[in-house]
């Protein structure tokens, strides 16, 4: 495996030969000088940039980058979930409920192969032993044709269009996934629920990354009283159970509230108690960097705190913060799912993956249609996907690293 060349040998060296350096006031540093310079050296030297370094490390990782589509697949079937879907996914259909999928084929039944696949319709019958299965009817083929015209819908929330990736001919179904009690089609509510899953996770994470880099780096700059003081804040906040905990703040919002003010409340729940851990990594790194020479530099030249902390430290941070970010993100889709399959999250007419699990829980619902818990495959895959791209990320932040 090709490894990239370490350059911190060679900027010790660089730095061992460099002696003490002169801050602006003209006193001499007795510090060791920063790593960060010599290694920009080499790379310049090199004719490749930071980002070039990481970008480089983190292709060669194959599982990352299949993380990555992953998750951008799951974003632009979010976006677009009325497009992907055939049906409208919020109007009822009784006589289609608990339909199960639709079987999708490419040989007749005389084994026939047809290019364009295609579709029989179904009905159900009932066996002797008292349960009922699906027959296809098989006189007439029902072929699946790409880019049709199916209920309007405003994308982006502007432009009305009838555009659908797919639909059956004539007055066959396709439902890829089966349907749900009420006739749904659970293909296009899966990726219509991603929205709220989705945004909600990034939503959530954001605000949990904005107040944990900040605690961070203010605690880790000032450190003393300040730092002792805040990191038992830290620890006092960490002590707390979180399942426990979100699931009594979710209890009590009220049902009379609207869809906009649930998904803003149920978001800053989630980052509640997930900024400590971020809080203290933050902290322990800027704690190594404020006493190094471009801090020092910074201090001379008569730079105030704020802009030493989020100019100067802070940034050095970031390849750390996104890593959290990715990692962050999935262990809020689960907490939003369990919740919502409990009851006590999201709730009608909002939409997400862990509410459409609630029709999963009885045992007698799941035997005779285990369709039902399709959107579990959505959880399993965002979940996956981003600790696959998080992983990924985290190796390349230290493009110097062999691996």
């Amino acid at each position: 495996m090709e490894t990239v060349e370490d350059p911190r040998r060679e900027a010790s060296a660089e730095v061992s030969a460099g002696g003490a350096q002169t801050l602006p006031s003209g006193r001499a540093s007795t510090r060791p000088p920063d790593l960060n310079l010599a290694l920009l050296r080499h790379a310049a030297r090199t004719h490749e940039s930071y980002g070039e370094l990481v970008w480089r490390k983190f292709s060669k990782s194959q599982i990352a980058i299949i993380g990555g589509l992953v998750v951008v697949v799951l974003i632009i079937m979010a976006i677009f979930s009325d497009f992907f879907s055939p049906y409208d996914p919020i109007k009822l259909n009784m006589s289609e409920a608990y339909t199960a999928p639709t079987a999708i084929h490419f040989f007749d039944e005389t084994g026939a192969f047809h290019f364009q696949p295609f579709v029989y319709k179904r009905y159900q019958k009932l066996n002797p032993n008292m349960t009922s299965e699906w027959v296809e009817d098989t006189s007439v083929r029902y072929p699946i044709n790409f880019f049709v015209e199916g209920f309007e819908y405003k994308l982006f929330g502007l432009v009305k269009t009838n555009l659908h990736l797919y639909g059956a001919a004539g007055d066959a179904k396709v439902y890829i996934l089966g349907a749900d009690r009420f006739g749904r089609d659970i293909f296009g509510r899966s990726a219509m629920a991603g929205r709220i899953s989705l945004s909600m996770a990034i939503f959530g994470t954001l605000i949990s990354v904005i107040v944990g880099a900040a605690v961070g780096v203010f605690s880790g700059y000032y450190g003393g009283s300040i730092d002792n003081w805040t990191q038992r804040f830290v620890e006092f906040m960490q002590s707390f159970p979180q399942l426990p905990l979100w699931m009594a703040l979710a209890a009590v919002i009220p049902i009379t509230w609207n869809q906009t003010a649930v998904f803003v409340v149920m978001s800053a729940i989630f980052a509640l108690l997930s900024w400590t851990l971020l809080a203290r990594e933050v902290r322990g790194k800027v704690l190594a960097m404020r006493e190094t020479d471009f801090v020092l530099a910074a201090k001379e030249m008569g730079a105030s705190d704020a802009r030493i902390m989020f100019q100067h430290l802070l940034p050095n941070t970031f390849s750390h913060i996104i890593v959290v970010l990715t990692l962050t993100i999935p262990s809020i889709i689960l907490a939003e799912s369990f919740l919502s399959f409990l009851g006590i999250g999201i709730q009608e007419p909002l939409n997400s993956w862990g509410l459409m699990m609630r029709d999963a829980q009885t045992l007698q619902t799941l035997g005779f249609n285990p369709w039902i818990a399709s959107s579990v495959f959505f959880i399993i895959a965002a979940v996956l996907g981003f600790n696959f791209l998080g992983d990924g990320l985290r190796d390349a932040a230290d493009p110097y690293a062999n691996s």
